[in-house]
């Protein structure tokens, strides 16, 4: 069953906690050694080293608004870099092809651009639409809760789980390293029937999500709560807008809506 979780400290991969747990000369021997047993490269590249190099990590910078044509009335929508190139790799390697190691970077990634978000509060959603920015200054007590787009189940079977809820959890336990408390709150599910939306036209998509979009009341935040909604990639934004209804639907307001990527020519260059 779907529940929330708070997150107040980051997760640590098998390479952080072999690497973390030795210092001195001891560190020094065991990196060489992880690096023949658990080799890396580059997500977006392919060059041996980090999970994301330099290059292609600054491909996910500051949020930017974007204009997906199906979000015209909805919440705006902030998206990290253009869907295209190394960043595209990037994300269909993680998505599509086995690496869930990019979690930590790609979440890592989310997490600064909350940080950055305007007009969002980490106060529970109390204030209402106009939210104040998670700066340091205004990091208080409340939980900033983080609702990931679901896939289908034939989706999420085939790529081994619900690849946004993972990424949502490590951009949580970020925030929660940067003293901001968060919790990903996996509070909707697609129903049967749906689907892959790859190829489709906007008209067709939308009718093959009508409807279609559901709550998982046990995943929802507390009543009253306001949540971020995020995904990787937005296109026309048919299912971002199908998501951010469903939740409004059961009262649950969604001041923004923030993807790792925005495909075709939304507002970034």
């Amino acid at each position: 069953m779907a529940t929330t979780v708070v997150y107040n400290y980051p997760p640590t991969g098998l390479r952080d906690l072999c690497i973390g747990s030795a210092t001195g000369t001891l560190g020094e021997v065991l990196r060489p050694l992880l690096d023949l047993l658990l080799p890396v490269e580059c997500g977006g590249c392919g060059v041996p080293g980090p999970l994301l190099c330099r290059d292609c990590a600054g491909l996910l910078g500051a949020p930017v608004q974007v204009y997906p044509p199906c979000c015209a009335t909805g919440p705006p929508v902030y998206a990290l870099g253009t869907y295209r190139g190394r960043l595209r790799a990037a994300l269909l390697a993680y998505k599509e092809r086995g690496r869930r190691d990019l979690a930590a970077p790609l979440g890592s990634a989310l997490a600064s651009a909350l940080l950055q978000l305007p007009g969002l509060d980490a106060d529970g959603g109390t204030s209402g639409p106009d939210y104040r920015g998670v700066s340091p200054q205004r990091r208080g007590p409340g939980v900033l809760y983080l609702v990931p787009v679901p896939s289908t189940r034939v989706a999420a079977a085939r790529r081994g789980g619900q690849h946004m809820e993972v990424l949502a959890r490590w951009a949580a336990a970020s925030l929660a390293g940067a003293g901001v408390a968060a919790a990903v709150a996996p509070g909707l599910r697609v129903a049967p029937g749906v689907r892959d939306s790859v190829g489709l036209a906007a008209a067709a998509r939308q009718a093959n999500l009508a409807g279609r979009v559901l709550p998982r009341r046990a995943g929802l935040p507390p009543a009253g709560k306001a949540v971020v909604l995020v995904d990787d990639v937005v296109t026309t934004g048919t299912t971002a807008a199908a998501c951010a209804a469903a939740l409004l639907r059961t009262g649950t307001d969604v001041p923004a809506i923030v993807v790792l990527a925005a495909a075709g020519c939304h507002g970034l260059s």
